[in-house]
């Protein structure tokens, strides 16, 4: 009940014209941001931290709760329309998204991301207010091992779903985690196939493999089509805004099992929202490919509406593990940590001491942050849908042009121009031989961990490799790999055979 009061106290403080304003300005603020490729919510609280010196405490944080979960309906926009998430935090909704955009369903696509992304804010918010101090404990039971298991259940969930052949999610996998070693090594300080070269010893930037995979890489494969009746169809049309009572049928469960999935990793660290967003789409497939109508790899609704749930309840419950424990789980959790410093204060348990009015002005600026993006941005998804009416050699080589001053825009360097341009060709080469494109993005991001974790649960254990398995969670997770993969693989069986027998039928 002192959870309610002091909430209702915050509402009060933010309900006031001039902090409203702060909210719809930062929400305006985050979409724009959030649309362009390599910038997301992270980039646009660094870019606004100068701005707000001028600003009082609570108005400051107001405008940064609208920028946090604007920015990520905007990654999202992105992805969908165009196939350039804004952050690697929207990878995994774009891949059936943006074949829903493709097939005259951008407007359904927008209206479940939206809807997605309200849904797991507001429970993961809800769950900070009332459940912080417990959600926090998840996090001590994390240790290298724990985090290591959760990279592989990560990798082969993904590699083994999302491609009809595991060998082929398999290869995908290898190729990413091959990108993930360009860089120095950082527990040794060895340089890894950098080629000598000093722009490459930070490793090759995740904007610019997102960026080369998903847009240049599409770009390529459009371009190759050029004059095929495949490159002559009409775009169709771009949807209707509501949603059918089928389509909310399917995406409500998957909305809940999103924000299920995506509340833990809030207080996990393990880098953001990726892990939760791969996960909540590669179970969303698993259960999607038990259905005979489905739609995966055609556009299906499960696919959007599962990671941005997941995303947006990550993102909330990170903001509970800072504010509760001082601890930033993601890139924008950290960034809001140097804003709390930049006004004296220090995230922890006595912050909500020290200033509660701050606290709970913030807890209650989630609420309204997610309502405000909900009325901004439904009404506005088939206006933005229109995009997809304009024509395609317009529309692909704006992309291009659009994909290419992110990237320069993020880092300056006319290298990374080069990386885009070749790793495009690469996801050319693999949209043209059936690999799929999830299993890199997944092994680009995780591997670096997965790697870390490895090596200090190997130094901790002195070189004893029984300590990988020596939990309760390590071994929940590599049974329930085991028996997921097993039950996927008889169950592909099973259908070859039904194919086979049905063909030998008709003939």
């Amino acid at each position: 009940m002192s959870s309610l009061g002091n909430l209702g106290d915050g509402f009060l403080t933010i309900l006031t014209p001039m902090n409203m304003l702060w909210v719809l300005v930062g929400a305006l603020l985050g979409t724009a941001v959030g649309v362009l490729p390599g910038l997301g919510s992270a980039m646009a609280v660094a870019l606004l931290l100068p701005v707000t010196f001028s600003l009082d405490p609570v108005g400051a944080f107001i405008m940064f709760a609208g920028v946090l979960f604007g920015g990520l309906f905007g990654d999202s926009t992105a992805g969908i329309l165009m196939n350039t998430p804004g952050n690697s935090t929207a990878i995994a909704g774009s891949i059936e998204g943006h074949r829903m955009a493709t097939s005259g369903r951008a407007a359904q696509a927008l209206a479940t991301a939206a809807i997605g992304a309200f849904i797991g804010g507001i429970l993961s918010s809800a769950l900070v207010v009332f459940f912080a101090p417990s959600l926090a404990e998840l996090a001590t039971l994390f240790g290298p091992a724990e985090y290591l298991a959760l990279s592989v259940f990560a990798f082969v969930a993904i590699s083994a779903v999302v491609s009809e052949s595991v060998l082929r999610g398999l290869a995908a996998l290898v190729i990413g985690l091959a990108i993930a070693l360009v860089g120095v090594d950082g527990m040794s300080g060895t340089a890894r196939f950098t080629g000598g070269m000093p722009e490459l010893f930070d490793g090759i930037s995740i904007v610019v493999i997102t960026v080369g995979l998903l847009a240049l890489g599409e770009v390529i494969a459009v371009a190759a089509r050029r004059g095929t009746k495949e490159d002559l169809r009409v775009m169709p049309s771009t949807g209707r805004l509501w949603l059918s009572r089928g389509e909310i049928r399917l995406a409500i469960p998957a909305w809940l099992r999103g924000t299920a999935i995506g509340v833990p990793f809030g207080i996990i660290p393990v880098g953001g929202s990726e892990v939760p967003t791969f996960l909540a789409y590669g179970t969303e497939r698993r259960l999607g490919s038990r259905r005979a109508d489905s739609m995966f790899g055609k556009g299906a609704i499960q696919g959007v509406a599962g990671p941005e749930a997941a995303g947006n309840a990550t993102a909330g419950t990170a903001m509970g593990a800072l504010l509760a424990l001082g601890l930033p789980t993601s890139a924008t959790a950290a960034v809001m940590l140097a804003a709390f410093r930049q006004y004296g204060l220090q995230p922890g348990p006595l912050l909500f001491e020290r200033a509660s009015e701050l606290v709970w002005a913030l807890l209650a600026s989630f609420f309204v942050a997610m309502a405000v993006l909900l009325v901004l941005n439904l009404p506005f998804a088939p206006l933005w849908a229109k995009l997809l009416k304009v024509p395609r050699h317009y529309l692909y080589s704006g992309i291009t042009v659009f994909a290419m001053l992110g990237v320069y825009a993020t880092s300056s360097k006319i290298l990374d121009l080069v990386l885009v341009l070749a790793i495009g060709l690469l996801g050319f080469a693999m949209r043209r031989y059936g690999l799929p494109v999830a299993p890199v993005l997944i092994a680009v991001i995780l591997g670096p961990l997965a790697e870390t974790e490895f090596r200090r649960a190997m130094a901790v254990s002195e070189g004893d490799p029984s300590v990988l398995v020596s939990s309760p969670i390590t071994i929940v997770l590599y049974l329930v790999l085991a028996l997921g993969v097993t039950g996927l693989l008889v169950q592909r069986a099973r259908n070859r055979r039904r194919t086979i027998a049905s063909g030998a039928t008709a003939s």
